[in-house]
């Protein structure tokens, strides 16, 4: 009898951080930046409450019957999104956003280069980040068009 054909899943696990941001490209004039981003761009910034899918794709492993250990993901999560996003401004305190403007696209950019990583290679599938209920970018790793 033939072995059993390998099944593929994918699993998502989800976590929310809250930072402050400014929306603001040093590429524009002031008022460049207010006419593009409007009250996102006030001097102060402004914050969210962020929420963030993440799904890993795989096969799924006959013995334990899972794709990933979902302690593994929850930890990787922790290291590459909660660690370095949550309760901070964007802007100022992560070095990454001092020449990218911290667009929620830039920051699911961000998310997906920390995990890629430290998950297994090609496992990665999405990332999903809500800036708001109605505001969502999906990023799949596209570098290019």
């Amino acid at each position: 009898m033939a072995p059993p054909a390998a099944r593929l899943a994918r699993v998502s696990r989800s976590v929310s951080f809250s930072a402050c941001h400014r929306l603001h490209s040093k590429s524009l004039s002031d008022e460049e930046n207010l006419k593009l981003f409007g009250k996102c761009n006030n001097p102060n910034g402004h914050g969210h409450n962020y929420k963030v899918v993440v799904t890993v794709r795989g096969e799924i492993d006959p013995v334990s019957g899972m794709v990933i250990n979902l302690t593994d993901l929850k930890e990787c999560m922790q290291e590459a999104i909660m660690e370095p996003l949550d309760h901070k401004n964007l802007d100022k305190d992560v070095p990454y956003f001092a020449e990218v403007v911290s667009t929620t696209e830039n920051v699911a950019v961000f998310i997906w280069e920390n995990l890629k990583n430290l998950l297994p290679v090609g496992t990665l599938y999405k990332v999903k980040v809500y800036e708001t209920d109605q505001n969502i970018v999906v990023y799949k790793g596209e570098e290019t068009i």
